[in-house]
């Protein structure tokens, strides 16, 4: 006989069993369920744990994120004008050595840009000067698309230089908000954001420039450039939070200033100069390839364009995938060193064959070297440097990289033009041993420190 139920005690007794339930007979306490196995207390459990790492990961997370879609949209904007700038300046009736001087311009401007506006990130902050930079950016197109003959669009291209001098500032950014054991790795996918944005970048402004306008066939790829710093803007005042507090420094010291503390650092300059070295390589090749192909194997326009596309596919592959497991496996300085040997690899054995059908393997393994050196040099600099000079050392290291650009064309081509199509090859892969050999160095100094 099942056990009666006492009868409630008072009216509120009973409105209390009147709304509860009825309840079953109590099982055994061998068959009772376990609280924590109840399927509502493990879901409730793993999607508060669920939410829990997501708050985390886009706290870590969130500012790098939003500093690498900048990092993608500005590259993109300014690469629109890469295959553009020859046929641009030949509608403005602008003779070849104006052709090179607009190219020029832009890297003098950075060499003036990058130094001053990195030291100033460090005293003003780094969301400041993004702002400013990505924003003058937007009027600057816009006045290069109407330049009404080539001086005007070299003097908008130099000041386009001055405003583009952010890299350093991305850079330190990425640094402030890092560990030092994360910064090559982060720097690698800085690296790779730039790589994704020269691929698509060149490709927008080659679909937009079919467009023809009379009198202005170039400003559709122009304005679309200043769109994208626009939104490269409006990124950063939306959903970058400052990495750097203000200090109560005076203005800015001059580049001269940023060079006598890389002096005074044997790391640190021996990672500038590895640059120099490195960066005039690259810059011959950019400068020589489309003229090589062209001599050596009759390639017309479209066939040497196909070759790009490669060239971002494998820099974009190593820099998010393999090169975070050779820096921890290896450290910063060997892979430097080994990068920087398999680029001047690549180049001595482009100049050593006849065969047509090596030249894109030969260029992959070239850009396996090439995609690990520029991040790796970052990383090194964003260790050995005190955070409040770092915008200023990564500007010094950028303006030698402007150097070299400037530079290592004008050597390559006289190089081409006097002694032979191999003579800018020759010259690259013996720049980079130098190099190697102070990446070494670089290793062996940071164990003694």
């Amino acid at each position: 006989m099942s056990e009666l139920k006492p009868a409630p005690s008072s009216l509120e007794d009973l409105a209390v069993s009147a709304a509860e339930p009825a309840r079953a007979e109590p099982a055994p306490i061998w068959d009772a369920p376990d609280e924590d196995d109840d399927p509502r207390n493990t879901r409730t459990f793993f999607r508060a744990g669920l939410l829990r790492q997501m708050r985390v990961y886009i706290r870590d997370n969130g500012p790098l994120a939003a500093m690498l879609a900048v990092a993608f949209v500005n590259q993109a904007g300014s690469a629109v004008l890469m295959p553009l700038i020859p046929f641009f300046a030949s509608s403005l009736n602008a003779e070849p050595w104006q052709v090179t001087l607009m190219f020029s311009s832009f890297y003098l401007g950075q060499f003036f840009g990058e130094p001053y506006f990195g030291r100033l990130s460090d005293r003003i902050g780094r969301k400041p000067i993004l702002i400013l930079t990505t924003a003058l950016s937007v009027p600057l197109y816009v006045a290069l698309a109407f330049a009404p003959n080539i001086w005007v669009a070299i003097a908008i291209r130099f000041v386009g230089g001055l405003s583009s001098g952010n890299i350093s500032t991305i850079q330190s950014y990425v640094s402030d908000v890092s560990r030092p054991d994360q910064r090559a790795s982060r720097m690698s996918l800085v690296g790779a954001a730039f790589a994704l944005g020269i691929v698509v970048g060149p490709i927008i402004g080659g679909l937009l420039s079919r467009e023809h306008i009379p009198g202005g066939e170039f400003r559709p790829p122009l304005f679309a450039a200043a769109i994208l710093s626009a939104l490269a803007c409006a990124t950063v005042m939306l959903y970058l939070r400052e990495s750097r507090q203000r200090t109560q420094t005076s203005a800015p010291p001059p580049i001269l200033h940023n060079l006598k503390d890389a002096l005074r650092s044997p790391v640190t300059l021996r990672v500038i100069l590895s640059t120099l070295c490195y960066m005039a390589t690259f810059a011959s090749l950019e400068a020589t390839f489309s003229l090589w192909v062209k001599v050596r194997f009759g390639w017309s326009v479209m066939k040497t364009a196909t070759i790009f596309p490669i060239i971002g596919a494998t820099a974009v592959i190593m820099l998010l995938v393999v090169m975070r497991p050779l820096v921890r496996r290896w450290g910063e300085s060997k892979v430097l060193a080994c990068g920087l040997f398999l680029f001047g690899l690549s180049f001595a054995l482009q100049s050593l064959h006849n065969v047509e059908a090596l030249i894109a393997p030969i260029v992959v393994l070239g850009t396996i070297g090439q995609s690990v050196i520029f991040p790796t040099i970052c990383a090194i600099i964003s260790i050995t440097t005190p955070s409040d000079r770092l915008g200023g050392m990564l500007g010094l290291n950028m303006s030698t990289s402007a150097i070299a650009r400037i530079t290592g064309p004008i050597i390559a081509g006289a190089l081409f033009s006097t002694i032979g199509p191999n003579a800018p090859l020759w010259m690259g892969a013996a720049l980079t041993i130098p190099a190697a050999l102070l990446a070494l160095q670089v290793g062996r100094l940071r164990k003694a420190q």
